[in-house]
């Protein structure tokens, strides 16, 4: 069954999905192809999330890597003088530093639907055999 048609039926991925928006705050979301316009014509930051296996078998250009583990002690490292994208492989785990950011005071977003939304939409991850891994 492809990845749509499974949503559609309500599979695994779709309930999921469903738990996602429980992290998220449909407020805060953007979509891929707005992320990409906003890094690059605006220099938004994007900070991935996820492990570093995760990183290493695709990543979006451009894109900072700070663990989700390790988020809190290097929150000082993210500047605030311009918004700044969280990105997971789903949007979970970034939903989830998007609330906490925007709490203490960030102008913070979510990548919707994460990196696998990314490629989904046909946008580019370096390197250029990458993947999307499991998490």
């Amino acid at each position: 069954m492809d990845r749509n048609a499974e949503l559609r039926a309500g599979g695994p991925r779709a309930r999921y999905l469903r738990g996602v928006s429980a992290f998220a705050d449909p407020e805060h979301e953007l979509e891929p192809r707005e992320v990409a316009r906003r890094m690059r014509e605006d220099g938004w930051l994007v900070v991935d999330v996820r492990e570093p296996y995760e990183r290493e078998a695709g990543r979006i250009a451009g894109t900072r890597h700070i663990e989700l583990q390790r988020l809190a002690s290097r929150a000082e490292t993210i500047p605030r003088d311009r918004p700044v994208v969280f990105q997971c492989r789903l949007g979970a785990r970034s939903g989830l530093a998007t609330r906490a950011f925007r709490a203490a005071g960030w102008d913070a977003y979510n990548l919707h639907g994460g990196i696998q939304a990314w490629v989904d939409a046909g946008l580019e991850i370096e390197p250029a055999d990458g993947h999307v891994a499991d998490h």
